[in-house]
């Protein structure tokens, strides 16, 4: 749009309209005469700033050219980047600060009840959640350490802001993953841990059981009943040694692993 105060005020108008205003009520609005006014609607209609609907006549005559303004998307990624540089230099107090906005936003979402009896839950619970998000999750195939899930996360909708501000980013994940385990009863049961850019597209979430935190299986235990043969989460029996939540580099155990992301990821902190 050129510079032109008449074509700026016309669509600020339109934006703040509720519905479509033809030329003439444009033209008593502004007090410009009816024909200035198609001219400049014509100029913003080809800059797709704004858009025509036929609306029903005022009586007898032909319909009417009705004008709307064309509702623009959202920034997204800029506004999360303006957001992170508002935390700080420290990025200690940026990480802080991002997980505590993480656990904020996972205490709002309601999709997030799923009790937690095993590591087994813990993992659908966060698949199915980091699923709903956009993060493409997905189970690590192949056998996987004791005591240990990893979840593969293929896709992140502010990946890019992240390779520039991860503790923030992987922060506000960070605490979005601690609060679904925490409110579903893995607050002293299962840990969680994020490797972000274990590859240039790849960041994986482990989860881990807590140490002393599994009651011995029941298929192992004296008179166990028929079927019993998965062990289920209790409370910590030291839950002094649990290693709290953290962003952890990229785990040598972590297959996929790319070094040079990994090292470049690190400096980004």
């Amino acid at each position: 749009m050129s510079d032109s105060w008449p074509r700026r005020r016309l669509l600020a108008i339109l934006r703040g309209a509720s519905e479509p205003l033809d030329a003439q009520q444009l033209a008593r609005v502004t007090g410009q005469h009816v024909t200035t006014v198609r001219f400049h609607l014509d100029v913003l209609t080809r800059e797709s700033l704004v858009r025509q609907f036929q609306q029903p006549p005022r009586g007898r005559g032909r319909p009417r050219i009705g004008y709307s303004a064309v509702q623009r998307s959202v920034g997204y990624q800029d506004l999360a980047q303006v957001l992170a540089d508002q935390l700080g230099s420290d990025p200690r107090r940026r990480t802080e600060a991002a997980m505590a906005a993480g656990r904020a936003w996972g205490a709002k979402l309601e999709t997030l009840e799923q009790p937690i009896e095993s590591l087994e839950d813990a993992r659908n619970l966060i698949v199915t959640a980091m699923s709903e998000l956009g993060f493409a999750p997905e189970r690590e195939a192949g056998p996987e350490p004791d005591e240990q899930a990893l979840i593969r996360m293929t896709g992140c909708p502010l990946r890019e802001l992240a390779r520039t501000h991860s503790e923030v980013v992987c922060g506000v994940h960070m605490g979005l993953l601690r609060e679904a385990l925490d409110r579903n009863g893995a607050h002293d049961t299962v840990n969680v841990r994020l490797h972000p850019f274990v590859g240039p597209e790849l960041c994986v979430a482990r989860l881990e059981a807590v140490k002393d935190s599994l009651v011995p299986d029941p298929a192992t235990m004296p008179d166990a009943p028929a079927g019993a043969t998965e062990p289920r989460i209790a409370a910590a029996v030291q839950s002094a040694s649990r290693v709290g939540p953290q962003l952890r580099p990229v785990d040598p155990q972590l297959r996929h692993g790319d070094t040079h992301v990994t090292q470049q990821s690190t400096h980004q902190r």
